[in-house]
C-alpha cells in the first residue's frame, strides 16, 4: 500500500514533467523542495490528473517519471533491425546472406548434440502436480537453466489454438504480414528477432512479438476474420500469466524466498504490475539447414520464459564444459527458460540458459514464447536472504528497462556488464557463467 506522502527526486535545475503510472489519481503535487531536486505528492479526496508540471528555471530538459509498462522499455532502448524481409518460405537455394558456414553453426569448443539416454543428459522434465515439484525445480533451474512441465493447467485446446493462429499468420503472403511490420522503434508486430543486429548473417526465421492487445495490427492481417485470432492471443496471454505466477513461486520457494522478500509481490501473492510479451517464431524447412540458423544463441532478458513448440525439433540449450542439447517436444509439455532477471535475482545461483533454434530441411517448425518480467521500472538485485559474509551480492540493483539497455547494447555480455567487483575474481567484471558467452562473442568478432 502506498503512503500517503510520495516523494521523488529529478536532476537539479530541470524543468520537470512528471507523469507516473505509479500513484492513483488522488495524489497531488503541493510541494517543491531546493527548487530544484524534490518533488512531494500528497493524498487528498480530489481526482486530479497527474499530468503535472512546475517550471524550475536553470534548465530547459524534461524529466520524466519511470514507465512501469515493459512496452515503454522496449521503446526507450531500439535495436536497428535488418528489414528487409524476403520469403524465405520459397527459397530453393540458401543465399549467402543466410550461410552461416560450420563455425557459426556450431560455436567453438562445444560438442556435438547430446542424446536423452540417461537423466544425467537430459533437460529434466517435471510434473507439477508431483509433491517434490518444488525441490526438482530448484535443481533443474541450478544445474540446467531450463525445464520441461507438464500437468501445468493450459488446455491442449488452447495450445492447439494458439499454434493454429501461428501457423494462419506466418501462412499470409509476404506483402499481408508486412502491413503490420514492426517499425525500426516499434515493440509490437512482424519482423526479425532484435538480436538479428549483433550477427553478420542473417536467421533463418520469421517473427511476430504482441505486447498488449494485438487487435490493430490484426485487424490489417485479417480484416474479415482478426476477432477470432484476438480472442485466442489474449486468452493465451492470461493463462501464461497465471501459469508464470505459479512457476515463480515455485521457483522462489526454491530459493527459500517468501512473498515478505519480494517488493512487487501483493497481499496475494499476484505480482503487481508484472509484463509480458508474446512472440511467435517461424522456421521454415530450410535448403541447406548445416549452414543456415534459425535463432542464433542467446539467453532471455526475463524472469522466465515459458516456451510452447509444435511437434518439430529445433530448441537447443547450451551447458558449460558439456555442449549444446536438443529439448525434444513432448506432448503437452511446455519448456521454461530461467532469463537473465532471475540470475540476478538468485545472485547466479540459477543461471539463464544460453539457447538456439537449429532449422532442418523437410518440416516447419512453429513455437509461441511468452516472456515474463518485474515491472519494468521495479530495481531487481539479489535477493538479502541469499546474501551473507561469504555469499556477497554479485550484481548491481538494475531495473528490467535499464537491463534491456545494455542488453541493447552488449547483448550476451550483458551480465558481465551489472557485475560487482569482488576479491574472489581479483575485481574482474566478468560473470562466472557467462565464459561460453564470452567464447562466443570472441568468435563472433573474429
Amino acid at each position: 500500500m502506498l503512503s500517503h506522502v510520495f516523494s521523488t527526486t529529478a536532476s537539479p535545475s530541470t524543468c520537470a514533467t512528471v507523469r507516473s503510472p505509479l500513484l492513483p489519481t488522488s495524489f497531488k503535487l503541493v510541494s517543491i523542495v531546493d527548487c530544484d531536486t524534490h518533488f512531494f505528492y500528497i493524498q487528498t479526496s480530489l481526482s486530479l490528473s497527474l499530468s503535472l508540471s512546475c517550471y524550475l528555471p536553470r534548465s530547459g530538459t524534461t524529466f520524466t517519471m519511470p514507465s512501469r509498462l515493459i512496452s515503454d522499455a522496449f521503446r526507450a532502448h531500439p535495436v536497428p533491425l535488418y528489414h528487409k524481409h524476403p520469403d524465405i518460405n520459397s527459397l530453393q537455394e540458401l543465399p549467402d546472406s543466410y550461410a552461416w558456414g560450420q563455425l557459426d553453426h556450431e560455436p567453438p569448443n562445444s560438442s556435438s548434440d547430446q542424446s536423452f539416454g540417461s537423466s544425467e543428459n537430459s533437460v529434466p522434465v517435471i510434473d507439477l502436480t508431483d509433491p517434490n515439484a518444488l525441490a526438482l525445480i530448484g535443481h533443474a533451474c541450478k544445474t540446467w537453466g531450463v525445464f520441461q512441465v507438464t500437468n501445468h493447467g493450459i488446455s491442449n485446446n488452447l495450445l492447439d489454438d494458439i499454434e493454429s493462429t501461428a501457423r494462419s499468420l506466418f501462412s499470409l503472403p509476404v506483402h499481408q504480414k508486412l502491413k503490420a511490420a514492426r517499425s525500426p522503434d516499434g515493440v509490437s508486430g512482424y519482423g526479425h528477432a532484435r538480436i538479428s543486429s549483433f550477427f553478420p548473417k542473417l536467421m533463418w526465421s520469421e517473427g511476430y512479438t504482441i505486447v498488449g492487445s494485438p487487435f490493430e495490427q490484426f485487424r490489417q492481417l485479417w480484416p474479415q476474420d482478426h476477432g477470432k485470432f484476438c480472442d485466442i492471443i489474449e486468452e493465451y496471454e492470461r493463462e501464461m500469466k497465471k501459469l508464470a505466477v505459479r512457476l515463480m513461486w515455485l521457483i522462489l520457494g526454491s530459493l527459500g524466498i517468501s512473498k515478505e522478500d519480494v517488493k512487487w509481490a501483493g497481499p496475494k501473492g499476484d505480482f503487481k504490475d508484472a509484463s509480458g510479451a508474446l512472440q511467435l517464431n517461424s522456421y521454415p524447412a530450410c535448403p541447406d539447414p548445416n549452414r543456415a540458423m534459425g535463432l542464433a544463441a542467446h539467453t532471455d532478458s526475463t524472469l522466465l520464459t515459458i516456451l510452447h513448440q509444435n511437434n518439430t525439433s529445433g530448441l537447443q540449450v547450451h551447458r558449460e564444459g558439456t555442449g549444446w542439447f536438443t529439448v525434444p517436444p513432448l506432448p503437452s509439455a511446455l519448456v521454461i527458460n530461467v532469463g537473465d532477471l532471475l540470475h540476478i535475482l538468485s545472485n547466479g545461483s540459477y543461471p539463464s540458459v544460453l539457447h538456439r533454434a537449429v532449422v532442418n530441411r523437410t518440416r516447419h517448425r512453429l513455437s509461441v514464447a511468452y516472456l515474463y518480467g518485474p515491472p519494468a521500472s521495479e530495481e531487481i538485485s539479489p535477493f538479502s536472504k541469499l546474501l551473507g559474509p561469504s555469499q556477497p551480492p554479485l550484481y548491481r540493483p538494475v531495473t528490467w528497462s535499464d537491463y534491456l539497455g545494455t542488453k541493447a547494447k552488449h547483448f550476451n555480455m550483458a551480465l558481465s556488464c551489472v557485475r560487482l567487483c569482488s576479491p574472489q575474481n581479483g575485481g574482474i567484471l566478468v560473470d562466472a557463467n557467462d565464459h561460453h558467452k564470452i567464447r562466443l562473442q570472441a568468435w563472433l568478432e573474429n
